[in-house]
């Protein structure tokens, strides 16, 4: 319609222009710009992409390693699963235990033996503890005071009905013990290691028959711990020979070491035994039965050991009054050896057995109708 000078272009330029359009390449298709032809150009872009990981599978220089890292994965998601399975049907289970059903019966209970059944592990209080032992050791004390004001035919008796008495006993008896600077029984295994280091029947050394037996009767041995200690010892260079024999007696059998019997009636032949042992045993209202029983046994030259609390003894501004115990056991034929007061807790003696025939006394000295030894009786609280 309008035309301006300068601005017309020439008639060959128009013509020239379409020979600038690219040429399609064999084997591609003209794709129409209507809507079926946007439809084809989106497919050829998916068939693409989908053909562009095959290609790069192909490429991929390790692909057993990555089908290794692929069973592997698949592998532990199985057993997760699997274990997921398991686990549900027992929490079930336990779950079915833990709700019994109304109609089904309870089971029986079994009945095991005291020793298999665990006991329940309750925890006590500060206060409860307290109080427990409290009536352990009331338990203890009375126990205690029955021993010393019975003879040892009723307590021999009391302890074959009720044995769990002996038990709570000697817990109670440990429990004190332990306090005390050093245990009656280590001493007396001291003094058998100290006197083998002599000959055997000479001065200062132990008493034993020519080839070396030590036979040693301990009377109210208690857990019989003297016989443990003293069988293991071994003489000394000059008492290579000695073997001891140890008989552990008491009112009750803790352990299989031990022969119950009545210290005033012990199952042994006359004349058997090199050392008697009376470690704090002399209890009960008849304790002088004791020693003559243990001079029965006791061989000639034969020693009687014995270890006291001291408080059974009397105290004087000089110190503990052991000189009347001492006389009435040399009344019974013992010559006084030694004396141990250096311990914080009790005495220790030691006697040998002179056998003498006696002679007739025209006249009797009195006797003190005085116990020998005073009952060990704890005060009440």
């Amino acid at each position: 319609m309008f035309k301006i000078s300068g601005f017309d272009l020439p008639k060959k330029i128009e013509k020239e222009a379409p020979k600038k359009k690219n040429k399609p390449q064999p084997g591609s298709k003209k794709l129409n710009p209507s809507a079926d032809g946007l439809q084809e150009l989106f497919g050829q872009l998916g068939r693409q992409d989908e053909a562009g990981p095959k290609r790069k599978r192909e490429v991929d220089p390790k692909p057993e390693l990555k089908k290794n890292i692929v069973k592997e994965a698949e592998s532990e998601e199985s057993s997760n699963k699997k274990t997921k399975k398991e686990q549900r049907p027992k929490k079930e289970k336990s779950n079915e235990k833990q709700k019994p059903s109304a109609v089904e019966p309870e089971p029986e209970k079994i009945s095991t033996p005291a020793a298999m059944t665990p006991e329940p592990r309750t925890k006590l209080t500060p206060m409860q503890l307290k109080m427990q032992q409290k009536l352990s050791g009331a338990r203890f004390r009375w126990i205690n005071e029955q021993l010393y004001t019975t003879s040892s035919s009723d307590a021999l008796s009391l302890f074959k009905k009720q044995p769990h008495v002996f038990d709570e006993y000697h817990q109670g008896f440990k429990h004190q013990v332990e306090s005390w600077p050093e245990n009656p029984v280590d001493t007396m295994v001291k003094n058998f290691k100290l006197r083998l280091q002599k000959p055997l029947n000479a001065p200062g050394g132990l008493p034993a028959d020519y080839n070396g037996d030590i036979v040693v009767a301990d009377m109210g041995c208690g857990e019989a711990k003297l016989a443990l200690k003293v069988s293991k010892l071994r003489g000394g260079p000059k008492s290579r020979k000695a073997r001891f024999q140890v008989h552990s007696f008491d009112l009750h059998k803790a352990n299989d070491r031990i022969t119950v019997a009545d210290m005033a009636n012990v199952p042994l032949p006359d004349e058997s035994a090199h050392v008697v042992v009376f470690c704090l045993a002399l209890m009960g209202t008849n304790l002088e039965d004791f020693i003559k029983e243990s001079l029965r046994i006791l061989k000639p030259r034969g020693e009687i050991w014995v270890a006291e609390i001291k408080s059974r003894f009397d105290i004087t501004d000089k110190g503990t009054d052991v000189q009347r115990f001492v006389d009435t056991l040399k009344g019974y034929g013992l010559h006084h050896k030694a004396t141990d007061d250096s311990n914080k807790m009790f005495v220790r003696f030691e006697f040998v057995f002179f056998p003498k025939q006696e002679k007739t006394k025209f006249i009797e000295p009195e006797k003190d109708e005085r116990p020998l030894l005073k009952p060990c009786i704890y005060k009440r609280r």
